[in-house]
């Protein structure tokens, strides 16, 4: 089955993302029956970025994130979203037969406008071009978390409007595919680890910013020598997160027998982290000397794309009437 999903390059990665997303999307890629097309969504990002050049590096970094956790472009299809500018002309179309309560419906408009950010055009029509970016490659499955099954369904209801309208299955309705349910990551602070929180623990990182940040991370004021809590602990959920199951019980006794201070602990925790991306952090610093290849498997990603959706665009334009037959 064809599998799509796309990230944001509105930021550097951090242990959350790869635990909650980017693992299960490698682990898709090694499944010989799945075809799996992952893009940076660079168009969608501008409607919180507005320097160029902040977001040209973003992009190039996000990819290059991807490639050193495991990304393999023989593999998968890697490409920018900007580099495929027919995702816009399919999203004007999607748009001609999207209701507007469908788009004033959107829980993350709301809430994002509940925050206090400025409306526009772009942050409205987000879901417009979210469908497009699924329905151009006709993808069978897009990875959701349970948050984010609201877009797919839009998707869902866009493309069977445009289907209704123009007549035939010319745009695939997609199916959600639910990423296994894995451990919230907390962050430094004990809250959901997020950009937006500035709590995060990012995964290519200088090391010393990264100790200094798993140092940081609260804790009470239980003596050495006492057992520590463990619900609602940040630092033993993070823990538990790094630490293989045959290995688990001996770490759980720092916690659960005293006789450890929170300076050890956050030191195992920081070497865990280490030992877990070092390969990963190794070759994320290959690929920051060598730009040429990361802009080369995005713009061959981006030419095996747009193979598929070259074929969507001509049924779509046909059926609308856009162009000569």
């Amino acid at each position: 089955m064809r599998i799509l999903s796309g990230v944001q390059p509105t930021g550097k990665l951090h242990i959350g993302n790869y635990f909650g997303a980017i693992r299960q999307f490698v682990e898709l890629q090694r499944d010989a029956g799945n075809d799996c097309y992952y893009f940076v969504a660079d168009l969608h990002a501008i409607t919180t970025i507005k320097d160029g050049n902040e977001l040209r590096a973003n992009a190039f970094m996000v990819a290059a994130d991807f490639i050193a956790l495991g990304l393999d472009p023989a593999r998968s299809v890697l490409y920018r979203q900007s580099d495929v500018p027919e995702v816009t002309e399919l999203a004007w179309m999607l748009s001609t037969v999207t209701p507007m309560g469908l788009l004033q419906r959107g829980h993350s408009y709301k809430d994002k406008v509940a925050r206090g950010i400025t409306p526009n055009h772009g942050l409205f029509a987000y879901p417009v071009l979210m469908a497009a970016d699924i329905l151009i490659v006709r993808a069978d499955r897009v990875p959701v978390g349970k948050d984010q099954k609201q877009h797919l369904e839009m998707t869902r209801d866009m493309a069977a409007a445009f289907n209704q309208t123009y007549g035939g299955e010319l745009l695939r309705v997609p199916g959600e595919l639910i990423l296994p349910d894995v451990a919230v990551v907390p962050g430094v602070d004990g809250q959901k680890m997020s950009k937006s929180y500035g709590n995060t623990l990012e995964i290519f990182g200088p090391e010393g910013e990264l100790k200094k940040r798993v140092m940081s991370i609260v804790t009470d004021s239980t003596p050495v020598a006492e057992p520590k809590p463990t619900r609602g602990n940040a630092l033993y959920a993070l823990l538990k997160v790094f630490t293989p199951a045959g290995e688990w019980n001996e770490t759980k006794r720092m916690f659960t027998e005293g006789g450890s201070g929170y300076g050890d602990i956050k030191k195992r925790l920081f070497a865990r982290i280490l030992e877990t991306f070092g390969e990963a952090r190794a070759r994320r610093e290959q690929l920051e000397r060598d730009h040429g290849y990361v802009e080369n498997v995005l713009r061959d990603g981006a030419g095996r794309a747009r193979e598929v959706i070259s074929r969507v665009m001509a049924d779509c334009r046909k059926a609308c009437g856009l162009g000569w037959v």
